[in-house]
């Protein structure tokens, strides 16, 4: 897997990973130098990526992503909890907010 380059930071992106690509398929709730928070294509919730590729982001990392999806997510879904699990990209950390008492967003 060839990687995109490195940044000042030491972090990378890989080429061909969707989320390294952060391609605008869904609407976009917010975005930084750390993460972007957007609709999940495949489950229709507010999902956190961080801008690099790995699994660990350093921990001050992982609590302004969490910060920024319980922003999100307090006004996309009212109720919610964090979801950790990368199913179906297990290679690039992110995060779900999901509904209290669900898995899917609204209008599924």
């Amino acid at each position: 897997m060839s990687t995109g380059g490195g940044s000042r930071t030491g972090f990378i992106r890989v080429n061909g990973c969707d989320l390294c690509r952060a391609a605008r398929l869904t609407p976009w709730y917010h975005e930084d130098e750390i993460c972007w928070i957007a609709k999940c294509e495949l489950c229709a919730v507010p999902m956190v990526v961080w801008r690099y590729h790995g699994t660990e982001p350093p921990d001050g990392h992982v609590v302004h992503m969490h910060q920024r999806l319980r922003e999100v997510a307090a006004t996309e879904l009212g109720a919610f909890y964090l979801d950790g699990h990368m199913r179906n990209i297990p290679d690039h950390w992110h995060a779900h907010a999901r509904p209290t008492g669900g898995f899917f967003g609204r209008g599924r």
